[in-house]
């Protein structure tokens, strides 16, 4: 039985451990974090992310765990309401597609593994040794253990990434803007419903889900800054002095959603960002999900291509035997131009979500304004949705054998 240590437990990681342990290999899912992170925000699951976890077999619990969101609203500096528009429309969706808190989807996928799949909470890699035949990792409690694989799956500042490829700035792409998100009180009042308020080079939004705590909301606040900032991406401090500094003199609920931040035990700030890298793997070490190929929260689509990475990943592995150099390859083949895809989509929403000219802010309200009087407003609203599920059905789901007959792997 080939071992695999997986590093990340976030969605990549548990999603892969799932396949790999039907297809028979022995997966180890190394998270530094003490326990399972359950925050976040929320993420699309649309067209290949949706047939991921129907074969999973998880998609009944996404189904009941669905922020179930109505729609979202424009409101001006006054919070007098411009327009609204149904939720399918915001967020370009079909009708199987469905959203989900981020922390939802790794409690599913952990529930769903942890009998099978052994996880290591408190430790993280500290090296790596890839002799050809195996791979020797040092933890960081000074743990030693040998690995037939191992796979990086720990996100966008990715450890497996730097100690194996190099430094994260040689692959990083900034697309100009940054994003903070954190859960407060729910100022607004508001139920299964978003809020947005858009101003030039910024946008602000508040939403509360199904399965918000009573009296709370998530916050999620983005800037343009065509500089990339010089911060330490774990002090959290000094993120919030850069997110009150880019809104400071800002009006309608901003200075209030801005002081929750200094309570709040969930509180996110990053850059917009793509990860770009010439190859995923290098002997028996491989990316997965955002270590390899971020596209940022501007793509929407990060999350459902973790889902269909792990997927693609466990499948070519079986299907080849075990034999990694083949499987890597075939994998990347699939992966990359539905990965280069989406980013290259990421680029363009960065931007939109951007905006810098009064104008253009207000075409975008009044057309929110105006929609849903429009005769035509079906056919405007599908070509919404058709570039975003370009992006969402960018790589082809293949049939893998089933994995009954693989377990011999």
């Amino acid at each position: 039985m080939r071992t695999v240590l997986i590093s990340g437990a976030s969605i990549a990681g548990p999603a892969l451990a799932l396949w790999l342990h039907r297809y028979g290999f022995a997966p180890t899912v190394v998270e530094k974090a003490p326990a399972l992170r359950t925050g976040g925000y929320k993420v699309d699951l649309r067209g290949d992310a949706i047939e991921i976890c129907a074969r999973m077999g998880i998609l009944d619990e996404v189904r009941a765990a669905s922020t179930d969101m109505d729609g979202g609203s424009y409101v001006d500096a006054r919070g007098r309401t411009v327009g609204e528009l149904p939720a399918e429309i915001f967020g370009g969706r079909e009708e199987q597609d469905d959203e989900i808190m981020r922390g939802d989807l790794a409690r599913i996928l952990h529930d769903k593994t942890r009998e099978d799949v052994e996880y290591v909470f408190g430790d993280s890699v500290a090296s790596l040794h890839d002799d050809g035949e195996g791979v020797d990792v040092v933890f960081e409690s000074g743990t030693r253990r040998r690995f037939d694989l191992v796979v990086g799956a720990d996100g966008m500042h990715s450890h497996t990434r730097r100690l194996v490829f190099g430094d994260e700035r040689r692959f990083r792409q900034h697309l100009g803007a940054y994003i903070s998100i954190f859960t407060g009180p729910d100022r607004l009042g508001l139920t299964r419903w978003e809020t947005y308020h858009a101003r030039p080079n910024k946008l602000v939004s508040v939403y509360s889900t199904s399965g918000e705590s009573a009296g709370t909301a998530k916050n999620c606040f983005v800037f343009a800054s065509p500089a990339e900032l010089a911060y330490d991406h774990r002090d959290g401090t000094a993120q919030k002095r850069l997110l009150a500094e880019a809104f400071a003199g800002d009006d309608w609920e901003i200075p209030r959603l801005i002081a929750d931040a200094a309570d709040a035990d969930d509180f996110y700030f990053d850059q917009i960002a793509t990860i770009r890298m010439d190859r995923w793997s290098s002997g028996r070490v491989v990316l997965l999900g955002d270590a390899a190929h971020c596209t940022s929260p501007a793509s929407g689509q990060g999350t459902g291509l973790a889902l269909t990475g792990a997927y693609v990943l466990a499948g070519e592995l079986a299907a080849a035997g075990g034999d990694h150099v083949a499987a890597f390859a075939a994998y990347e083949a699939a992966m990359r131009p539905g990965v280069e895809l989406n980013q290259r989509f990421a680029e363009k929403m960065a931007k939109e979500m951007t905006v810098a000219s009064r104008r253009k802010i207000a075409l975008r309200m009044f057309l929110v304004r105006t929609l849903p009087k429009m005769p035509w407003k079906n056919v405007i609203a599908r070509k919404i949705r058709e570039e975003i599920q370009r992006a969402a059905h960018a790589v082809p789901v293949k049939e893998y054998a089933k994995y009954e007959t693989l377990r011999a792997v």
